[in-house]
């Protein structure tokens, strides 16, 4: 549709006269934005906002930590920080172990010298507990026996070391004189048998060289065997 514009200046017609409507004149350097503003209709191009108008989407801050997906990673770091302090809260909430009952559980697992049960009783001692008293019961009641702690420790022991190794271990736990002669002596009995063993797993062959002899015996020596049970082994001499 052709649209009637104001009539061009070079027409010759009075640009202060009135304007003839019956025109149909066209001016084509017109902006059709004009007819549109005097028709009362708004630019084409109204949908298109300036840079400074402000947007009608929602922007999204990290202060809305709801619309924030790294907010959400730190809400959840700080719930699994925060679980070990509601264990610990629940721990608290446990009745205390008395000092027999962690003993007990002690024994459970293995069997101990009187005097390495005390060590590890000690740091839970309050002022109504009396250890040595504890310790007797325990010892009454055949919970705690150094006599079994003996027995457990060569059982444990004895294929790997010699026996003085042994003896001076049972020494460090305070045992009764009786019982490390007699572990001593029974030790003594099966030392050069025991010796071979290790040493058979670890070389397997007689040493050819001064070198290697000496590393041998040192080795022996190191887990506790005598002068005179590795000299026996160094020379090709076994039990029988």
């Amino acid at each position: 549709m052709i649209r009637k514009g104001r009539p061009l200046s070079d027409t010759g017609s009075n640009a202060d006269g009135p304007r003839n409507d019956d025109s149909d004149s066209f001016d084509p350097f017109e902006s059709f934005d004009a007819h549109d503003r005097a028709a009362g209709r708004g630019p084409q191009h109204a949908q298109f906002q300036s840079p400074s108008a402000e947007p009608t989407e929602p922007t999204y801050t990290r202060s809305r930590g709801s619309r924030d997906p790294s907010n959400s990673r730190n809400s959840s770091r700080t719930s699994s920080h925060a679980e070990p302090g509601q264990n610990e809260a629940k721990k608290s909430q446990r009745p205390e172990r008395s000092l027999k009952g962690r003993a007990l559980g002690y024994l459970s697992r293995r069997e101990y010298s009187r005097s390495e049960l005390a060590r590890k009783l000690k740091p839970f001692v309050e002022e109504t507990d009396s250890l040595d008293t504890l310790l007797d019961t325990l010892e009454a009641e055949n919970w705690l026996s150094d006599s079994r702690f003996a027995e457990s420790l060569i059982h444990r022991r004895s294929s790997r070391l010699g026996a003085s190794r042994i003896v001076g271990e049972m020494k460090q736990h305070a045992l009764d004189q009786t019982l490390v002669e007699e572990a001593s002596a029974q030790l003594r009995e099966t030392e050069l048998a025991r010796a071979q063993a290790v040493w058979r797993k670890k070389f397997g062959q007689l040493p050819e060289t001064q070198a290697e002899r000496a590393k041998q015996a040192r080795f022996l020596a190191s887990r506790g065997f005598s002068a005179a049970t590795i000299g026996k082994i160094l020379k090709g001499i076994d039990e029988e």
